[in-house]
């Protein structure tokens, strides 16, 4: 459903909106010939997230489908962060509705862009499917967090940055537009493992069954990776790339948060660490020349839980 043009596209129209996040060469955090952290959680509004919302509302600008209504979006947190920042950019208002579960931090910094938030019920599904009827009764674009194809491209802009040669770079899934799009920008150039915790398999379980199927959400990760099922765009292209799928439980996230805290005095999402935990714990291992990159995609958490 996207494919490497979708992704340089959205990377010309967001030219200038988003940040090129720095790439930290690191010594290997287990054997292999090179290793990179990719800092998107330097990206605006604290997460990748940005670069797809932007490439949503300016695409809905630029073909006259933005109205003066604004825009609708539901979201663990980050998505509506991004939408609430690309929306005030494009100067119109936003409405984000987000689970009653979602991290008071991530709430505050909505309010704080000027975000009208409604929280609903206590997953993403719920916000998700309250957000779509608002959309529906006031005209209002609606902003999926992760299965619009503009979303998933503005996404895999991240892929981009990366330099030639990566042989595999390590995403944390949740409701995959970020693999999609990362996938679709390194297709035939690179592979991309997604790392979700056990507690919440949508890759897994989607590649196992052939199509995207609900799971439980539950764990330390289910603010940032608590969709309760696979994008069908992630699907898609996941199924078509190879994405290969790895499992981490939560004691591995917690104690890889607080490694890469430890070492590199970065606080990051539960969500976020998973990615490194794959490492840690041997469930992704690089061969000895392998050159890796790991996407360290978010950072709206409160670090005193460190």
């Amino acid at each position: 459903m996207i494919a490497r043009p979708d992704v340089e596209a959205a990377a010309a129209r967001i030219a200038g909106r988003v940040r090129r996040t720095p790439l930290l060469e690191i010594d290997p955090l287990v054997p292999a010939g090179q290793m990179w952290l990719k800092l998107e959680y330097t990206q605006h509004t604290g997460s990748f997230k940005a670069r797809g919302a932007f490439n949503h509302i300016l695409a809905a600008r630029d073909a006259g489908r933005l109205p003066d209504t604004g825009v609708v979006a539901a979201s663990g947190g980050n998505a509506g962060l991004a939408f609430a920042h690309a929306a005030a950019h494009a100067g119109v208002p936003a409405e984000v509705f987000v689970p009653e579960t979602a991290p008071q931090v991530k709430v505050d910094r909505l309010r704080a862009l000027g975000a009208t938030v409604v929280q609903v019920g206590t997953r993403y599904a719920q916000a998700a499917e309250a957000s779509r009827k608002r959309a529906a009764d006031t005209g209002a674009l609606f902003c999926h967090a992760y299965d619009q194809p503009e979303v998933c491209a503005g996404q895999g802009t991240l892929g981009l940055e990366l330099p030639d040669g990566i042989d595999t770079v390590l995403i944390a899934v949740g409701g995959g537009g970020l693999m999609a799009g990362v996938a679709a920008a390194l297709e035939g150039r690179a592979r991309v493992v997604g790392v979700e915790p056990e507690a919440i398999p949508t890759l897994e379980r989607a590649m196992a069954a052939g199509r995207p199927v609900d799971v439980d959400v539950s764990g330390v990760a289910a603010d940032s990776l608590g969709a309760t099922r696979l994008g069908e765009i992630a699907h898609a292209v996941a199924s078509r790339t190879g994405v290969r799928p790895v499992l981490v439980s939560d004691d591995a996230i917690v104690e890889a948060r607080r490694a890469i805290w430890d070492g590199y005095r970065i606080a990051v999402e539960h969500g976020t660490a998973a990615a490194v935990a794959a490492l840690r714990t041997g469930a992704y291992r690089p061969a000895p020349d392998e050159r890796v990159a790991v996407v360290l995609c978010g950072a709206n958490t409160d670090p005193s839980s460190l």
